[in-house]
């Protein structure tokens, strides 16, 4: 029995594809508290824009309906069946199906791709198992990815998000030990882009910051589509971090009193641990300035002008192609 899934979009008549012309697979792993679920959101309700633009795209809707079971090892009714190769085989058939729509670019977003929020809680730590992750989906579509996509965030704003989605969802207040874990932590975001860059080699990886892209989905598609997006439905919010009273509320009065009194975000970090997050966020944007080792690219804002005489060299392959200029002096004339 052949599986069907349901599409993202309404079933259309397949258009005739362009001679030579290839469709390009972007895969958009998250990271969870980066405004994924809006980015998501906002793409199913401009579905008939996209299909103007030959643009496809699988959510979690699709990929957590079935799509993507298999792909990575877990528990599993023992029917003597390879459940990694029937995996691999819808995912084929899937993109076959777009390639049949005649699309010029499919946009595949799930941020569990990564991993889960639960798993870096648990070791407190980001995405530790990310590269093998990776190398499983990038298995699955058997050389069609050309792009793979990164948002990351300002780690103090982060780790904030996340633990105050989980003590939300019934975790523990984080004790002053894991702060203290999570603030000097040597893992960051240098690490995970590394590790997905080991793990889908030939492939360009684009990191695209929060602070940046968070509240403006459609310069998030332009930028990674490299084509105007429309703005209708760009400003939906979903999934959005409780702020305190929320959190109040939905705990324990016991639990509740945990928390700091005010308004607003709770920030569990005190001044000295949120300071050496920061440093460590600037220095993994100083390094994707600098062009990430040949390994990760920072995608510029597609709405911002050009950055003068000098701008930023984000191509850069392995090595160092600088011209050497040791002890020249500028001449008197």
């Amino acid at each position: 029995m052949i599986l069907q899934f349901p599409l993202n979009r309404p079933p259309r008549v397949a258009r005739v594809r362009r001679a030579g012309k290839a469709m390009n697979v972007f895969l958009h792993i998250g990271a969870h508290r980066c405004a994924t679920t809006s980015f998501q959101e906002y793409l199913r309700q401009n579905v008939d824009e996209l299909d103007e633009h030959n643009i496809g795209f699988w959510g979690p809707r699709r990929t957590r309906a079935g799509l993507f079971n298999g792909i990575l090892p877990g528990p599993a009714a023992s029917t003597g069946r390879n459940p990694q190769r029937r995996a691999v085989g819808r995912v084929q058939m899937n993109l076959t199906q777009s390639i049949g729509l005649g699309l010029d670019h499919l946009l595949v977003t799930d941020e569990n791709m990564m991993g889960t929020m639960r798993e870096n809680l648990r070791t407190g730590t980001l995405y530790g198992g990310v590269g093998e992750r990776m190398a499983r989906f990038a298995a699955a579509f058997a050389g069609h990815v050309t792009d793979v996509v990164v948002n990351i965030r300002s780690l103090e704003s982060y780790w904030a998000s996340v633990l105050s989605y989980g003590v939300a969802r019934g975790h523990r207040i984080p004790s002053a030990k894991m702060l203290e874990h999570l603030a000097y932590n040597q893992r960051s975001w240098r690490d995970v882009l590394t590790d997905v860059a080991c793990a889908v080699p030939d492939v360009r990886i684009w990191a695209m910051p929060f602070e940046t892209y968070g509240s403006r989905p459609e310069a998030q598609l332009t930028a990674i589509i490299g084509q105007q997006m429309p703005r209708t439905n760009a400003r939906i919010r979903l999934n959005a971090t409780p702020q305190l009273d929320a959190l109040r509320h939905q705990l324990q009065s016991k639990v509740a009193a945990a928390l700091p009194i005010g308004e607003g975000r709770w920030q569990p970090f005190d001044d000295t641990q949120i300071a050496a997050l920061r440093e460590t966020y600037a220095d993994d944007l100083m390094w994707l300035t600098a062009g990430g080792d040949g390994l990760a690219q920072l995608k510029q804002d597609p709405e911002k002008t050009g950055q003068g005489m000098n701008p930023a060299r984000t191509d850069l392959t392995r090595g160092t192609p600088h011209d050497d200029q040791t002890e020249r002096v500028a001449g008197a004339g």
